[in-house]
């Protein structure tokens, strides 16, 4: 018996993109980002896209065109530094915001207006409602809150 079986590996055809902010998420740790992205789309307020790889990282933010991206510090081979560096030097991409994620510095560390690299983070582990907080303080490119 032969039976063919459609699969759709894809995003749905990125409609959603169109009318909400798209976020994409990039950390090593795939409970993370798995979790995170169901909390955000729960809201109904993001269409989230995660990326487990931090050498494809780039490559995921150029075919997206994201409208933040959420980077974790500390990640294997490649770290966020020099993935926001790849993103910053990308004329495509130089204007997208970068939220840093690390569990390298305190929460107490993350209110004290401390930058990293220029650019804001979060400390990890994160609650879903302050992950929430901290995107709204650091809005994306088309976030109309």
């Amino acid at each position: 018996m032969s039976r063919t079986i459609e699969a759709d590996f894809f995003p749905q055809a990125f409609e959603p993109i169109k009318d909400k902010p798209c976020i994409l998420i990039v950390d090593d740790n795939h409970d993370f980002t798995r979790a995170a992205k169901l909390a955000l789309e729960r809201t109904g307020r993001y269409f989230v896209f995660e990326e487990n790889d931090a050498t494809k990282a780039h490559q995921t933010a150029q075919n997206l065109k994201p409208d933040l991206i959420l980077l974790d510090v500390a990640m294997p081979e490649t770290d966020g530094g020099e993935v926001a560096a790849r993103i910053q030097s990308d004329p495509t991409l130089h204007r997208t915001p970068i939220v840093f994620l690390t569990a390298l510095v305190t929460k107490a560390e993350t209110r004290s207006g401390l930058r990293i690299q220029g650019h804001p983070f979060l400390a990890k582990p994160i609650s879903i409602p302050d992950l929430i907080t901290g995107i709204e303080e650091n809005p994306p490119a088309r976030a109309a809150f």
